[in-house]
């Protein structure tokens, strides 16, 4: 055996044989699980740690005669020993066409376990109808309101605005950022060259493919405002067991048919896949938890309407409203830097002999660390975890929409309404459409309010993206790392770069040594947000084809 292997298990041929399917090797002490079964992989997972033996000798012993010792394996332990970790094991994907941007919402709150990619509203026109109709969400407690009708004309109104606008909104986007403005790579040479200069035709045909997507996508960054939030979206969804049975249970206690129903879809279609995995969803188990969640629900409005008086807020804002001081942040993050280095010592110990550092040598401290990254893809070491932020925002929902996806981050949010104003792109008033957006917007408001009264939930269909939309974020300065260099890129919608060039802005003054770990937030403004994205993008196509 050779030194630094480790003893590894001995198959007669036959048994090798069996093991072959089910598999990727049976010599290494390295092996992935090949078996056909989730249900039967995941279960080997879980066994594993209960026993001596090895993986391999488990699937031979336990489940190679029992072609459903998987099954049996989770409905003893996830039904009889409510072990939830062991749900972790499963993993599926599913996809989602035709649902609503209330109910993606829904779905995208739930932060672990869960990975979702969502249709964008800026490489693809909404404007498609299907049998006649546009593709909107049409709820059946207003379809068969006295509302009908109105909701009907205002989702139509809003999406016949949108879809009137692409082609002179585009044309003026190409008119302001003409092509001859741009430079693009020669492939004879190598350099960037004018789009007049280019003489080789495959090089004219690339350039002309970058600027015209990247010019479609402002159009339609511009435009998205308009959107209702019933516009229908696709959204993939992928994770394990233990994620989706809470995803279900969420969405079953839903007050809205649209989210109830995609519960008991979703779980039908588990069923095919991951069944073992979200047997609990809705058992006895399940029902009992979305009884809670209503439960919590009602009682934070009654609690809410007992002590809280609310203030009207109007217009679009980002306020950082709570952090400790910068004295307090920088001792924390060091002792936290030293804590790993520091054998045998208490965290409090140290936090104590840091304290006793000079400012000027703490500064400095911190200031390594900034030097060592040297892109945005370095993060911070998690000793810039122990800082917070809480911002207050009030921003369009088209834009909430993109900073919705982060993760690590706690985020609470309202219902969506038109009680806060709405942003309106200055390409609107330009273009000279400045009427038809507010008219859009107006109607909007006036639909709302009557739905409301007795739909409050279902009255967020109507509401249009640019329509402002209150939510607080939480997040330390590690995750902000990673939250404001991404939200900053070149290729951001205008909406999200300026709100987390406020944010970078906020943290700078208060914690002005701290926040130079964010070194790659990009404080620059951009004509055509997408065209440098477009020319890597073309450039990869062409080198693929070599």
């Amino acid at each position: 055996m050779k030194k630094g292997t480790q003893a590894l298990p001995e198959f007669s041929i036959k048994e090798k044989k069996s093991l072959s399917d089910h598999f990727s090797n049976t010599e290494s002490n390295v092996f992935a699980i090949t078996s056909p079964r989730q249900v039967d992989r995941g279960a080997l997972m879980s066994r594993y740690s209960r026993t001596n033996k090895s993986m391999r000798r488990i699937f031979l012993d336990e489940f190679l005669k029992n072609k459903d010792r998987g099954d049996e394996f989770y409905n003893r332990v996830l039904l009889e020993y409510g072990d939830d970790s062991v749900a972790e094991l499963g993993e599926a994907q599913i996809a989602i066409e035709g649902l609503s941007n209330i109910a993606v919402k829904k779905i995208e709150d739930r932060r672990i376990g869960l990975s979702y990619l969502e249709k964008s509203s800026r490489y693809v026109a909404w404007n498609k109808k299907e049998n006649g109709k546009y593709r909107f969400y049409r709820d059946p407690e207003i379809s068969k309101s006295r509302y009908a009708d109105m909701y009907e004309e205002s989702c139509n109104f809003s999406f016949d605005t949108y879809s009137n606008n692409i082609e002179p909104m585009t044309n003026y986007v190409r008119e302001k950022y003409p092509i001859e403005k741009y430079m693009f790579k020669d492939s004879e040479d190598g350099k960037e060259k004018i789009f007049s200069k280019l003489k080789n035709e495959s090089d004219i045909k690339s350039a002309g493919m970058i600027y015209r997507g990247s010019t479609k996508a402002k159009a339609l960054d511009i435009l998205r405002g308009l959107l209702p939030a019933s516009t229908l979206t696709n959204v993939g969804i992928t994770g394990n067991g233990r994620a989706f049975e809470y995803l279900l249970t969420v969405l079953g206690s839903s007050d809205l048919r649209e989210e109830q129903y995609l519960a008991t879809k979703i779980k039908k279609e588990l069923d095919t896949t991951i069944k073992s995995f979200v047997s609990r969803a809705d058992d006895k188990y399940g029902k009992a938890f979305q009884k809670y969640l209503k439960d919590v629900k009602i009682k934070a409005k009654e609690i809410t309407k007992k002590e809280i008086r609310p203030n009207q807020i109007t217009g679009s804002f980002t306020k950082l409203v709570e952090c400790e001081s910068e004295n307090i942040a920088i001792d924390k993050t060091i002792t936290s830097i030293m804590y790993e280095q520091s054998p045998s010592t208490s965290y409090e110990n140290i936090l104590q002999q840091v304290k006793k550092i000079s400012k000027e040598n703490k500064i400095k401290i911190i200031n390594e660390f900034v030097k060592i990254r040297k892109n945005r893809r370095h993060r911070p070491s998690r000793a810039f975890e122990n800082i917070f932020y809480t911002f207050d925002l009030c921003n369009n929902f088209g834009m909430f929409r993109d900073m919705h996806r982060h993760r690590a981050l706690t985020l609470e949010r309202q219902l969506l309404t038109t009680d806060h104003g709405y942003s309106m792109p200055n390409e609107i008033k330009v273009l000279g459409i400045e009427k038809d957006y507010k008219d859009c917007m107006d109607k909007t408001k006036e639909t709302f309010g009557k739905i409301r009264k007795k739909y409050p939930e279902q009255g967020q269909y109507v509401v249009n993206f640019g329509y402002n939309y209150p939510y607080f974020m939480k997040f330390n300065l590690r995750e902000a790392c990673h939250l404001l260099e991404l939200r900053t890129v070149p290729q951001g919608h205008t909406d999200y770069r300026k709100v987390a060039q406020q944010m970078f802005e906020q943290i700078n003054k208060i914690h002005p040594n701290l926040s130079k770990i964010m070194r790659f937030v990009d404080m620059k403004e951009y004509d055509l947000e997408r065209f440098e994205s477009e020319k890597r993008t073309e450039d990869k196509r062409k080198n693929l084809k070599k």
